[in-house]
C-alpha cells in the first residue's frame, strides 16, 4: 500500500517521498487510518517495523490541515537518543507542512537547560520529551499544557521498566481528558494493558506477531559465568569465521561497560562505550563514528537497546541474557539485514537460563548451549538445567548451586530471598539489602582472569604475625552490673583510675 492511498495533506506527501518512504509497512498500514480517525489506539510491533512512522505522519497530517496556534502533540519516549531520533524525523516528514518540534531530555550540558526552557516557553507543534526532564521543567510554571490534542508513548514497555510510571501519570493529569491517546510498544506485558486501561479511551488494538529471527542469523549460546565471558568473547572474536565490522555488545549493568572497552582494548579491538552516564555530545559523537566505522565494536547497556538506531550489523553479543524474549529477537534483528548473514552470540549464566526457555518458546526453535570453557582453559561453565535455576511456581529461586560437585561455587550461602528484595527480620522490620557490594565468582581451575578482576582480599593474621586461614569471630560480651567480672575469661571492666594530685 502506498502512503498516497491513505488520502494525506499533498505537501506531508511531499515530505514521505523526500524521506524515500515509498510503500508502508503491516504497522503502519493498519496504524495511520485508525488515527487519522481519531480513534485511541494501543499498538504493538517489534523494533524495526516503522512504528514511529506510524503514528508521526497522521499526526503531521491532522496539523497540517489545522491552524494550531499551540502545542498540539506531546511524545513520550524513553531515551534521549529516541527523542532526537524522532525530532529529526519531524523535520523530515514535516518540512513541507512547516511543522516544528522540540526534544526534551537530560543527560545534556548546563546551557541545553536554557535552551530548552525558551523553547518550551515559545512553543513548537510536537513536544517530545523523556519523562523525568519534562517534569523537571513543568514544576517550574512556564509548561503550558492546557491545549494538549494528541498524546503519544512510544516504547511504553521501556519507560515502565525504567520506572517512569508516577511521572507519565503526573503528566496526563495536567493535560486536557479530552483528548486522542496513542500508545506504542515493542511487547505487550499485562502491565502495559493494565496501564492502558487507566490513560486510553476504548482504544483500537493492533498486535503484530513477533518476526522469527532471520533465517542468515547464526544464532550462538554459550554457557559461562560472569569471570569466563570476557576470555570467552576474546576467543570467538579472534576465531569468528566471518570478521568482525560492525559488533554491538549488550550489557545490563552501565557499570560494565567502561569495564569491558577497557579489557577488549587490551585484547587490540578497538571499542568504545555508550550508557546514561555519558554526557550526550559525547554519545552522540560514539555513535556517529561507530556509524560511520571509525571502530568496529560499540558497548551498550539494556536501556539503550531500544534507543539506538543501527542496523547491518555483522554481530550482536548479549553479554548477559535480556530478560525479555522480545529484546532478544529485536536486538539480533539488526543483523543479517536483506538477505545478509550475521552472527548472534549470547552468554548463559546460571541465573539467566529460565530466560532461555522463553527465548526458545518465542522463536519455536531450540539452540544448541554450548559449553567450551574447560577445553579452553577457563574452568568449568554452568550446567544448563533451567529447572533448578529458574523461578519456582511458588515465587522462590531455584537451587543457586553451580559448582564442579554440587555445591556454590567457592561453596558462598546465600542469606537472601533471591528476589532482590529486603528480607524481615524476626521483629517484622527489614533489613537492608547489601546490593551494592559485588558477589565474587567462582574462578574454577585454571580460569583466566582479566586485569580487571577483583583482586581477593588478603589472608588475616594470627597472633605469631603467620597468614591465617580462619576467619576472625567477635567474641559476645556479657553485659553486668559496672565492677563486675565477666564470665568465660573476658576482662574485668576497670574503674577510672584517680587523676593525679
Amino acid at each position: 500500500m502506498t502512503f498516497s492511498e491513505f488520502n494525506l495533506h499533498d505537501d506531508l506527501l511531499a515530505g514521505v517521498d523526500a524521506m524515500n518512504y515509498l510503500k508502508a509497512t503491516p504497522i503502519q498500514e493498519m496504524a495511520i487510518p485508525k488515527i487519522l480517525d481519531g480513534r485511541d489506539l494501543i499498538a504493538s510491533a517489534q523494533t524495526g517495523t516503522g512504528k514511529t512512522a506510524a503514528y508521526l505522519i497522521p499526526l503531521l497530517d491532522k496539523i497540517s490541515h489545522a491552524d494550531h496556534d499551540h502545542t498540539s502533540t506531546l511524545i513520550l519516549v524513553p531515551t534521549r537518543e529516541l527523542a532526537k531520533q524522532i525530532d529529526e524525523q519531524v523535520e523530515g516528514f514535516g518540512y513541507f507542512v512547516q511543522a516544528n518540534s522540540i526534544a526534551i531530555y537530560g543527560g545534556g550540558k548546563g546551557d541545553d537547560w536554557d535552551k530548552q526552557r525558551k523553547a518550551l516557553e515559545t512553543g513548537a507543534d510536537i513536544i517530545i520529551a523523556t519523562p523525568g526532564r519534562l517534569i523537571a521543567h513543568m514544576q517550574l510554571g512556564y509548561v503550558k499544557f492546557d491545549k494538549i490534542d494528541y498524546l503519544v508513548l512510544d516504547e511504553a514497555d521501556k519507560m515502565l521498566d525504567m520506572g517512569f510510571s508516577d511521572d507519565i501519570l503526573n503528566i496526563v493529569d495536567k493535560i486536557p481528558a479530552k483528548r486522542q491517546t496513542l500508545l506504542f510498544s515493542a511487547t505487550m506485558p499485562n502491565k502495559i494493558r493494565e496501564f492502558a486501561k487507566r490513560i486510553l479511551t476504548e482504544p483500537e488494538e493492533i498486535r503484530l506477531a513477533v518476526s522469527k529471527p532471520a533465517a542468515g542469523i547464526d544464532q550462538q549460546f554459550y554457557l559461562a559465568y560472569d569471570n569466563q565471558k570476557l576470555p570467552l568473547l576474546a576467543h570467538l572474536i579472534k576465531n569468528s569465521e566471518k570478521p568482525v565490522q560492525s559488533m554491538v555488545l549488550f550489557t545490563s549493568k552501565k557499570s560494565e561497560v567502561n569495564g569491558i572497552v577497557r579489557a577488549l582494548s587490551k585484547l587490540g579491538y578497538e571499542a568504545r562505550g555508550i550508557s546514561s552516564d555519558l554526557e550526550q555530545d559525547d554519545r552522540e559523537v560514539v555513535l556517529r563514528d561507530f556509524k560511520n566505522k571509525a571502530f568496529p565494536i560499540l558497548v551498550a547497556t539494556d536501556v539503550l537497546s531500544r534507543g539506538i538506531d543501527i542496523d547491518n550489523l555483522t554481530h550482536v553479543v548479549n553479554y548477559d541474557t535480556p530478560r525479555d524474549a522480545e529484546d532478544y529477537v529485536h536486538r539480533i534483528g539488526r543483523t543479517a539485514r536483506a538477505a545478509t548473514t550475521g552472527t548472534a552470540i549470547t552468554f548463559i549464566s546460571d541465573q539467566e537460563q529460565n530466560r532461555i526457555v522463553n527465548i526458545e518458546k518465542l522463536i519455536e526453535r531450540e539452540i544448541d548451549k554450548r559449553s567450551i570453557t574447560e577445553e579452553l582453559g577457563m574452568g568449568k561453565s554452568p550446567v544448563f538445567d533451567p529447572k533448578r535455576f529458574g523461578r519456582r511456581k511458588d515465587g522462590g529461586r531455584g537451587d543457586n548451586r553451580g559448582g564442579r560437585d554440587g555445591r556454590r561455587p567457592n561453596d558462598q550461602r546465600s542469606s537472601g530471598t533471591g528476589t532482590g528484595e529486603a528480607r524481615p527480620d524476626r521483629s517484622g522490620k527489614g533489613r537492608r539489602d547489601r546490593r551494592d557490594k559485588p558477589v565474587p565468582q567462582p574462578t574454577g581451575e585454571g580460569v583466566a582472569v582479566t586485569a580487571d578482576s577483583v583482586e581477593p582480599a588478603l589472608p588475616l593474621a594470627n597472633a605469631n604475625g603467620q597468614p591465617s586461614d580462619k576467619p576472625k569471630r567477635r567474641k559476645k560480651r556479657r553485659r553486668g552490673p559496672r565492677g563486675e567480672k565477666r564470665e568465660n575469661g573476658q576482662e574485668q571492666r576497670q574503674s577510672p583510675a584517680p587523676a593525679a594530685e
